[in-house]
């Protein structure tokens, strides 16, 4: 008897042959057996037909067509946390966004309609695909049109130039999505998954940022953002498409004959239109690709080796529309090292076709930079001689006016009594009372039978407001005490100054 092991890789006694002396020759010893067994472990490793539930899958994909309802607000509300997430550059934020947004659904409907000829579940898709792009983009336009913190973050900017990495995680994620979808009991961390992957999302966001950010710079963001999303869009529905193909989903048949041969013939049209455009956009983004390499190679390697002062910032030294590569120099550049890029320019193969254009400013020379650098730190030291002797100043000022004050004081005190030192008791008064704000002092003439005058001492004070009245009244009575003792006052009375 053959284990169960050996039953799967076909290793068994009736595959076995006899030798010269009539006993049995185990099947590994067999080259056809070895293939055989092979065969069938990698086809028990690699097949997914046996594990496919085509009826509930194209149930499951119909379901997530139609966009109504909940399922409307669930789009805005994942575009909202979405562009925000861009504009605060979160990355965690940007993927929540995904994970609920709702695209994914009319996108494997149009690859699906098209490889089962379902021109009804066609037109459903390409519809609802439709409206969710442009409530897409019109939520996120409103939201960076109005919201007041809107600037250019890595995270926006990612969404803005498409290279292959983007085609191949488009078309690997759709792969993965529809696979997971066809399986009995559908896999769902794939689905999460690969709507994080392919991010679907966050270029639409980026689209109507562009919008909102209008001039030909916002254009750019938009015009690429949107060639990023026709790209995920493209693959996904193509990868959708190939795989129910592979599986050979039941095509949808139809009463009328020529009806029948209709649709297959538009479906046709349809499948070819989807793959044309899916094969020129790989090519041209691969082209890209490697051209923006090579560039990135030629400046890293040539220029910036020559410790030129290569200005970048904000411009961009690529023009793939005329073929271009500029060059913009903050100082002097000879003719010997312009003649000698454009000859190493040649030996990079994506960009050795291109003209290179360097401006170079020549009233900018380091020589001459760095001379205004040194004026620069000259005048700086200049300035901080002069506010040094400026504070000095100020510290000698005050120091005269305090001495003035207590001249003034003392000779006040001496051609009268009565004379308080006003200036001292205020900040003995502020450090014994520090929720003291503000303190007054006076004599007050009062009469009572309106013959006689009296002089009465007066303290005006005011607290902190966070203290409640009943502290208040208590502070003060303790000030006046202490008042009374350091005056030496028979008599003395604290008002409370209001607001």
């Amino acid at each position: 008897m053959s284990t169960e092991g050996e039953n799967k890789f076909n290793f068994t006694e009736d595959e076995s042959k006899e030798t010269t002396n009539g006993a049995p020759t185990p099947v590994l010893d067999d080259p056809k057996g070895i293939w055989e067994g092979v065969k069938s472990f990698m086809h028990n490793l690699l097949d997914i037909r046996d594990d496919v539930d085509k009826d509930q899958t194209i149930e499951d994909v119909k379901k997530d067509i139609p966009f109504r309802g909940a399922t409307t607000w669930i789009l805005i509300c994942s575009i909202f946390i979405a562009s925000v997430g861009l504009n605060a550059n979160s990355t965690a934020v940007v993927i929540g966004a995904m994970l609920i947004s709702p695209l994914m659904g009319p996108i494997l409907g149009m690859g699906m309609s098209i490889a089962i000829n379902d021109i009804d579940t066609l037109r459903k898709s390409l519809i609802n695909f439709g409206v969710m792009v442009v409530i897409s983009i019109l939520t996120a336009f409103l939201f960076f049109e109005f919201f007041p913190l809107q600037e250019d973050s890595p995270e926006l900017l990612a969404r803005t130039k498409p290279d292959i990495r983007d085609v191949l995680i488009a078309f690997f994620g759709g792969l993965a999505l529809i696979i997971a979808r066809t399986k009995k009991g559908t896999i769902a961390s794939v689905i999460f998954g690969v709507a994080i992957a392919t991010a679907l999302m966050p270029p639409l966001c980026t689209v109507g940022f562009g919008l909102a950010k209008g001039g030909s710079v916002g254009m750019g963001y938009a015009g690429g953002a949107m060639y990023l999303f026709i790209i995920n869009t493209i693959f996904i529905a193509l990868a959708t498409f190939l795989v129910l193909k592979i599986l050979r989903f039941p095509m949808l048949k139809y009463a009328n004959s020529a009806k029948r041969k209709r649709i297959a013939r538009l479906a046709s049209v349809v499948a070819l239109a989807v793959m044309v455009p899916a094969v020129w956009m790989f090519w041209k983004v691969l082209q890209e690709t490697n051209i923006r390499r090579d560039y990135d190679l030629f400046v890293k390697k040539i220029v910036a080796n020559d410790k030129v002062w290569l200005h970048k910032e904000g411009k961009d030294g690529l023009d793939l529309e005329k073929k271009q590569i500029n060059l913009y120099f903050n100082g002097e550049i000879s003719e010997i090292l312009k003649t000698e890029y454009t000859k190493n320019l040649e030996s990079y193969s994506y960009i050795k076709d291109f003209d290179l254009a360097i401006e170079a400013s020549n009233t900018k020379s380091v020589d001459k930079i760095s001379d205004a650098l040194d004026r620069a730190y000259k005048d700086i030291d200049q300035k901080d001689i002069i506010i040094k002797g400026l504070e000095d100043q100020i510290v000698n000022l005050k120091s005269q006016v305090s001495n003035l004050n207590t001249q003034l004081e003392s000779k006040a005190s001496l051609e009268n009594q009565n004379y308080v030192a006003f200036s001292s008791v205020a900040k003995d008064a502020k450090i014994k009372y520090g929720d003291l704000r503000q303190f007054g002092f006076a004599r007050m003439l009062s009469s009572q039978d309106f013959s006689t005058v009296d002089t009465i001492p007066v303290a005006a004070v005011k607290w902190r407001t966070e203290l409640t009245d009943s502290v208040q009244t208590v502070r003060e009575a303790e000030l006046k005490v202490w008042l009374r003792q350091k005056l030496a006052l028979d008599t003395l009375i604290v008002e409370r100054i209001r607001e």
